[in-house]
């Protein structure tokens, strides 16, 4: 009988500590408009505006430099990592699937433009890489935490609006993820 009754409040304890997390995590949880790197742009709205310095050797590339195109812009945390090694990578891998739909790939971080061109040496991208040292744009993507950009990538119609974003990716799954999302985009 002792035990019972023990076993009982012991239920009892756990089932309040499981409310208890619950609540916690829902005043916590990040909004839609919200994620860990701060607010996020509205989707359905004109995407936010840069001017970057890119490895390219073009100098500077602008989001406005690819207007009547689609543009994958994804943040990364930092070059030569492996997560960031296996999402560029992936990218890469499926560039031919990406300029079928009329789309170009853009990568961010905070690393400088000697470090983009190292990596893309390294690891045979193609596509550019821009620099965004002092975080700005990665802030005014809600993708920025503490000195990195956060692993977010967004899509961009051929007007500049921002279509979709996708929040802390999975790198190697993600360029699938992405080209399944710019299928569904381009047959609406």
């Amino acid at each position: 009988m002792n035990l019972s009754r023990r076993s009982l409040s012991l239920k009892g304890i756990v089932s309040l500590l499981l409310i208890w997390i619950s609540l916690l995590s829902a005043t916590f949880m990040p909004t839609p408009a919200m994620a860990l790197g701060g607010p996020q742009p509205a989707l359905d709205q004109p995407a936010p505006e840069f001017t970057l310095p890119t490895n390219t050797g073009d100098g500077e590339i602008s989001l406005d430099d690819y207007r009547g195109q689609w543009v994958v812009v994804y943040f990364y945390p930092q070059d030569f990592t492996s997560g960031c090694t296996l999402e560029a990578q992936r990218f890469q891998r499926d560039m031919p699937k990406y300029l079928e739909r009329n789309t170009q790939i853009l990568g961010i971080s905070v690393d400088d433009v000697t470090s983009h061109a190292e990596f893309c040496d390294s690891e045979g991208l193609r596509f550019p890489l821009l620099s965004d040292i002092d975080g700005k744009v990665s802030q005014a993507y809600g993708s920025y935490l503490t000195g990195r950009s956060l692993r977010h990538t967004y899509i961009i119609d051929p007007n500049g609006v921002l279509r979709v974003n996708f929040l802390g990716v999975r790198p190697a799954i993600h360029s699938a993820e992405v080209l399944a999302e710019l299928d569904a985009l381009q047959q609406a």
